[in-house]
């Protein structure tokens, strides 16, 4: 029997031979027009050539034969990701207009596809939006939830990029660190190369390629000597910069850390039951930049996610 599936919210705006594809990758397109042709599939009870806009609740007709193909994956394309996902993503959007669209990325999720990874912030993003040219103009860390600014034309990921690379966006992060630091505030400035960090460049070892780092940092809460609250405002971009920074600057790694922590000690009594969980309590808070249309400054924040709500609200720490 032929199967009447209804378009989400998520799926609208998307060609009715996208979302074939999609649903159905071993598919041949010759196929698929083929069955259009011969009115098997229809929208709405109507006929239909294949490259009609879906719409919101509309009702696609599949007929018996395609069930074989449901479900099968085409590794070339790496899109491993469900509607449900999509959706979820879609919740975390807290801006979007013609020119970019924001994330507040949750924890565990990857920015850029590749080997291995079934799900990614730029796929994901070009699937909810599939008539803007998707970009990434910046980048955080898998493990790192928060702010993400994403590009939908090539005009808005130049000027952009521009702004990333020359510094004028400006981005804050809260974090939790497991320690103290006799200096509250101050300025990290040394060298990272492969997850190591160099305090002097006379110091970097014969054929070790290595580049500045700089972080400023301030605290701007404490807890019972074993916890701090940090507002960390980075001024380059390394990789797991503010992590490194954290572990071996201030000899304070970031709680849930377990890449760079060489603490042995672990926080137990009633700290270590709020803080069992696995994700990295590093957060992109807040970024400002001018906006790629307008030309306007904008500063947006993000909603500290639920998994460190928690904890800030048991040490009753506060958001600058």
């Amino acid at each position: 029997m032929a199967e009447f599936i209804t378009i989400s919210e998520s799926e609208a705006g998307m060609r009715l031979l996208r979302w074939f594809v999609r649903h159905y990758p071993a598919m041949l397109q010759r196929d698929f027009y083929k069955l259009c042709r011969g009115g098997q599939i229809r929208i709405n009870s109507s006929r239909c050539k294949g490259m009609e806009i879906l719409n919101n609740g509309d009702i696609v007709r599949v007929p018996p034969t395609l069930q074989s193909y449901k479900n099968v994956k085409k590794k070339e394309t790496g899109e491993n990701f469900s509607l449900s996902d999509l959706e979820n993503l879609r919740k975390c959007i807290i801006h979007n207009d013609a020119d970019i669209v924001v994330f507040n990325k949750p924890a565990g999720l990857a920015v850029q596809g590749g080997t291995g990874i079934k799900k990614s912030i730029d796929k994901m993003a070009a699937a909810l939006f599939p008539y803007d040219k998707i970009s990434l103009v910046h980048r955080i860390d898998k493990e790192t939830s928060g702010l993400l600014v994403v590009a939908k034309n090539q005009r808005a990921a130049q000027d952009l990029s521009l702004q990333f690379q020359n510094k004028t966006a400006h981005k804050e992060y809260l974090a939790l660190l497991q320690g103290n630091m006799a200096q509250k505030s101050g300025i990290i400035d040394n060298y990272m190369a492969k997850g190591q960090v160099f305090e002097e460049f006379n110091k970097i070892p014969s054929g070790v390629v290595a580049q500045r780092a700089v972080t400023e940092y301030k605290v701007i809460g404490e807890a019972s000597g074993l916890l701090s609250w940090v507002l960390f405002s980075p001024h380059t971009g390394r990789t797991h910069q503010l992590r490194l920074h954290s572990a071996f600057s201030l000899n304070a790694p970031i709680v849930g850390d377990d890449l760079y922590n060489r603490r042995n000690n672990k926080l137990d009594g009633i700290l270590g039951s709020f803080l069992t969980t696995q994700k990295l309590f590093l957060f992109a808070y807040r970024i400002t930049f001018k906006h790629p249309g307008s030309g306007k400054m904008m500063t947006l924040r993000a909603d500290v996610p639920d998994f460190m709500q928690s904890v800030i609200r048991f040490l009753e720490f506060k958001l600058p």
